[in-house]
């Protein structure tokens, strides 16, 4: 796990190798126009290169060009998954998830909106209660959250990383960027909160699809050991009949889970065992 800066003894955050990197290839290819101004195109090319890599290490939420990312359970998970729920906490939905868990002795990794928090601390509290993990999932979620500068950041972590506490007793050890978009300060970010970023192997798309046995298929599909399943407890499509499509979905995932005798789990914490 990270290690905190704020008690001033550990040394300040630092960019990824990849980051620092482009730093100097944008200053490198600066210079060279000005010394040679006729190799143009070959800085602009080197230049055009990075902000492409930049790019797909900002948008592919597995990428660990600009970070260390938790993609897969850490350690030898054996025959477990790790299984998660963004977005929430909802009232209606969460609950009812909770209930699904119990009943097939699963348990869950829950990536929390803070400001859903703060309205549904109960919830939060619940979530914690019946033996899951509360996790960071930002303040607001909003949209233009991989645009925003370190500051703002650190605000929407922050916010969070205090909400979850107050609401479960518990602060957060992981986080996960709201549709898994970052940027190159994310990092150094997380690493002042002392936190460690998660992404997903699998996801169901299950905000988009109104299918619950082809989301449970689409995660459980070719589904290895190690793996790590996103489901959402908030934003969650609605069926036909108008019920949460995860809520259907849940249970025929974890039955395909038992057929290949793998069990869901939560991520677990650093110096954990799954």
């Amino acid at each position: 796990m990270r290690t905190s800066t704020a008690s001033g003894t550990d040394s300040p955050p630092r960019l990824s190798p990849f980051v620092r990197l482009s730093f100097a290839v944008h200053g490198l290819s600066a210079g060279a126009l000005l010394l040679a101004p006729e190799r143009w195109r070959a800085a602009v090319a080197a230049i055009a290169a990075n902000q492409l890599a930049i790019t797909y290490g900002s948008v592919w939420p597995r990428s660990r060009l600009l970070g260390p990312n938790i993609a897969r359970l850490p350690g030898l998970p054996e025959a477990r998954v790790g299984l998660t729920f963004d977005d929430g906490p909802d009232p209606e939905v969460t609950p009812a998830v909770l209930d699904v868990l119990d009943r097939y002795g699963s348990t869950a990794s829950f990536f929390c909106i803070g400001r859903r928090v703060e309205a549904h601390p109960e919830v939060a509290a619940l979530v914690v209660a019946r033996g899951h993990r509360v996790e960071n999932h930002s303040y607001s979620h909003p949209n233009g959250f991989a645009f925003r500068a370190p500051a703002g950041l650190d605000a929407e972590i922050g916010k969070a990383q205090d909400a979850i506490e107050r609401a479960t007793g518990q602060r957060p050890a992981y986080f996960r960027a709201p549709v898994g978009i970052r940027n190159p300060w994310l990092d150094p970010c997380l690493t002042r909160a002392g936190l460690s970023l998660v992404s997903w192997t699998r996801r169901g798309f299950d905000t988009l699809r109104r299918d619950p046995a082809g989301v449970a298929r689409r995660l459980s599909r070719r589904v290895r050991p190690g793996d790590i399943l996103l489901l959402h407890d908030g934003s969650s499509a609605r069926t036909g009949s108008g019920r949460a499509l995860v809520l259907e979905a849940l249970p025929r995932l974890l039955d395909a889970l038992a057929e290949r005798s793998l069990s869901a789990v939560c991520v677990p914490r650093p110096g954990a065992t799954a």
